[in-house]
Formats: structure tokens, C-alpha cells, sequence
């Protein structure tokens, strides 16, 4: 017997998802649950394009405005609160979508990752990553190859901040993090649509969402944050547009300097969103947006649910 119905819409951040979710969603009588790392913060608004006030009135959404910038949250938290807000959706006779551009996050909930049950050890990683600066990341790469050889395969020695998590989570818990992290797929029968658009127009797109975000108060946004104690040190604090205007604000680099490195991280941040989702494979039902009608998601929800 088929599993209930779960609507995954992805694509690269500035490629009009919110917009097209939304007109879908209220076709189909459902409910969005965000998947983006940012807009699950409060405060942060404009620089994450959160949906608008308006927009969430004309369909609720999940996971928006859920915890403070200086609250940690883990990838275990988002697994678990996205399959809670699923099930409520499903529950309530609604049909759940899937949104956003974290493909992290995505693939946590539509693959079950087994993610460690092992919270952060500020101390432990310091020390992890102070042997990588003294001895080289090698060297701690062979570290975690005595302990997890299948982790130390996946994971380039280049990549310390992984390397560091996944020996943490062998000295906190005693168990390889290669054997928690496997897969159980929650019971949804799903249908993936991917959005896409040629990439010198994203580009220009996303571009002009940079433009559009200050000339909205982007910068206002993010002075209000650090007024309010929130450190540019914090996690929510180094998304895209935050980290530079707070340089902007605190160490007097240049707006347009800022602007033109926000612009920068925000083209190099699709070549990795695309990266990712390449990985995810022919799953994903590729639809150029500029040729997209919602009608025929219809039409694919109808199949789904008749499978």
C-alpha cells in the first residue's frame, strides 16, 4: 500500500520557488514546510526572503521563525520537527510540500538519515582542530581512519570540519559515526520537482534579489541584529548577506564592497546547491521555471496518489 503524499519543490536560492510552492499549494489544499537553514530564524527576514506576511496568510507554513539566531539547532532537530509538521499536515487531511534550497536538510527527511545522537563538544573540537593546525589534516584524517575507515573513504582529509564531527562523534559516543548514519526512509510515497533556469539568468536573477533585499532594509536588518547581542560569530550569523554587511557595520568595509562579495558568495552558493542536488539523482523532476505551469503538478500529484 502506498504511503501518504509528500510534495518535495527544490531548486537554487532566486529561482522563484516560494511563488510557484505557493500557487500550488493552494490548487491542492496544502501546507508548506520550509527547508531552508535561515528563515528558520527570527529576525532574520530580508536577507533569508522569507515569505511574506502575506504570502504565509495565503498559505500556512512550517518551520518558519521556529527558534532565536543565538539558539543551536542540529540536524536532528529539523529531521524531527519537519516529520512533525508532515504528520500534522497529513493528519489535518492536507497535502505537505517540501520547500527550499538545503539540500541537506532535504535529504535528511526524504532518505531518514541516522544522524549521531551526539550534541556538539566545544572543547573536544578545539583540540581536534588544533591537532590539524599543528600536525596537518592528514594527519588527523588518519586519526579517523584508525577509528571509522568507511567515514575516512567518504570524507576528503580537506575537509577538517567533518573530519573533527565525525571523530567527535566516536569519542562521545563510542560508535563509528559511518554505523549511525544509516538510512531509513520515512513510509511518503514522493514525488521530487526540481527548478531550475539557464545559470547566467540565475545569476542575474539572484543579483538583482541582492539589490531589491537592500533597497528593502537589508542593511537596517542586520544592524538590528547586532544591536540586539546577536554575535556575527553565531551560525545563523554567517548565511550569506549577514557576514558581510556586519563587516560593513563593524569594520567599515565599503557597502559596495560588501554588496559585490554578497553577490559573489551567492553565485558561488548555487554551484553548490546544484552540486548537491545533482547527487540526488533522476529522482529529481527537472522543470525550467520559465516553462512552468503548475497544472501539471496537478496532474502529477493525481498519478502519485492513484499508484
Amino acid at each position: 500500500m502506498a504511503g501518504k503524499p509528500l510534495i518535495v519543490i527544490l531548486g537554487p536560492t532566486a529561482v522563484g520557488k516560494t511563488t510557484l510552492a505557493i500557487d500550488f499549494a493552494v490548487q491542492v489544499d496544502g501546507e508548506i514546510v520550509s527547508a531552508d537553514s535561515r528563515q528558520i530564524y527570527r529576525f532574520m527576514d530580508i536577507g533569508t526572503a522569507k515569505p511574506t506576511r502575506s504570502q504565509q496568510r495565503a498559505v500556512r507554513h512550517h518551520l518558519l521563525d521556529k527558534v532565536d539566531p543565538d539558539e543551536d539547532v542540529s540536524l536532528t532537530d529539523v529531521q524531527r520537527w519537519t516529520y512533525d509538521a508532515i504528520d500534522d499536515i497529513h493528519q489535518r487531511g492536507k497535502l505537505p510540500l517540501l520547500v527550499g534550497g538545503t539540500g541537506q536538510y532535504i535529504s535528511a527527511v526524504i532518505d531518514g538519515w541516522g544522524i549521531p545522537q551526539a550534541p556538539p563538544n566545544a572543547a573536544l573540537r578545539r583540540e581536534l582542530e588544533a591537532v590539524a593546525a599543528r600536525e596537518g589534516a592528514d594527519a588527523l584524517h588518519a586519526q579517523l581512519r584508525a577509528v571509522d575507515p568507511v567515514a575516512a573513504d567518504a570524507i576528503p582529509y580537506q575537509n577538517v570540519r567533518r573530519v573533527v564531527r565525525a571523530l567527535e562523534v566516536y569519542l562521545e559516543t563510542g560508535r563509528p559515526i559511518s554505523e549511525q548514519q544509516r538510512k531509513s526512509p520515512p513510509p511518503y510515497t514522493t514525488a521530487i520537482i526540481g527548478l531550475t533556469m539557464e545559470r547566467t539568468v540565475l545569476y542575474a536573477r539572484a543579483d538583482a534579489r541582492v539589490d531589491q533585499m537592500l533597497a528593502a532594509g537589508f542593511v537596517a536588518e542586520v544592524r538590528m541584529l547586532l544591536d540586539r547581542g546577536y554575535s556575527r560569530s553565531l551560525p545563523a550569523m554567517s548565511g550569506i548577506g549577514y557576514k558581510e554587511l556586519a563587516a560593513h557595520l563593524l569594520d567599515s568595509v565599503p557597502l559596495n564592497e560588501a554588496v559585490a562579495a554578497i553577490k559573489h558568495a551567492t553565485h558561488d552558493f548555487i554551484r553548490r546547491q546544484y552540486t548537491w542536488f545533482r547527487k540526488m539523482g533522476e529522482r529529481v523532476l527537472w522543470h525550467n521555471v520559465q516553462d512552468v505551469d503548475t497544472r501539471d503538478w496537478v496532474r502529477l500529484l493525481d498519478r502519485l496518489t492513484s499508484a
